[in-house]
């Protein structure tokens, strides 16, 4: 089973910042206009190598010994997509690829943990679960086929009472606990605080 990991450095006086004011308690994931669906991103996500340098960029992987160049040794691979913002919230879609060349049993969530510029653990509490800007329909058992994607949301959690922010350099993020990370950093004021993170759970596209 695929299970859930999390993890800060307080950054005190900036509760809130990601609801603007004037702009009211967030809304639940279910009830708002910009509400996402995991399954519902774009496929392909966008690559994190592209996103614009005010969001976020990933490091090269550690190359690892596997039969497909590039490709580690347990066969996945989790990559991120560009940050979205909506009315104050952040979310970006995280992807799981097979890129080995035997199917692979998912069933469960990333690994997630927040990085500070020493690239030390954060006690950022990382929540499997939905979020204003996606609805987690839970675990889908699913052997991936080679080649094959699934995808799941992580989304900045923060509300005007939520307390110290906590400023993060970047996130470490695996396709379950204990298989190879990728880290990728945290760059433009906004995206870099941090309260929580609500994580969905992978699943395929319709």
């Amino acid at each position: 089973m695929l299970l859930a990991g999390a993890l800060g450095l307080t950054l005190s006086g900036c509760a809130g910042f990601l609801v603007p004011a004037g702009e009211g308690e967030p809304r639940p994931a279910s009830g708002g206009p910009y509400a996402v669906h995991a399954d519902e991103l774009p496929t392909p996500l966008p690559s994190a190598s592209a996103v614009p340098p005010s969001t976020a960029r990933p490091t090269t992987p550690v190359p690892t010994p596997t039969g497909r160049a590039g490709c580690p040794s347990s066969g996945v691979v989790v990559d991120m997509g560009e940050v979205q913002p909506a009315l104050g919230h952040r979310a970006v879609g995280l992807t799981l690829t097979n890129c080995g060349d035997k199917p692979y049993p998912v069933d469960g969530y990333p690994s997630v943990r927040a990085l500070d510029e020493a690239g030390d653990p954060l006690p950022v509490k990382v929540n499997p679960g939905s979020s204003y800007m996606g609805t987690d329909r839970g675990p889908q058992q699913v052997v991936l086929k080679p080649g094959r994607s699934m995808h799941a949301l992580l989304a900045w959690v923060s509300t005007p009472t939520g307390g110290d922010l906590i400023e993060g350099d970047a996130l470490e993020i695996a396709p379950a606990p204990g298989l190879e990370p990728r880290v990728f950093p945290l760059e433009g004021s906004d995206v870099r605080l941090l309260d929580e993170l609500n994580m969905t759970a992978w699943r395929t596209t319709r």
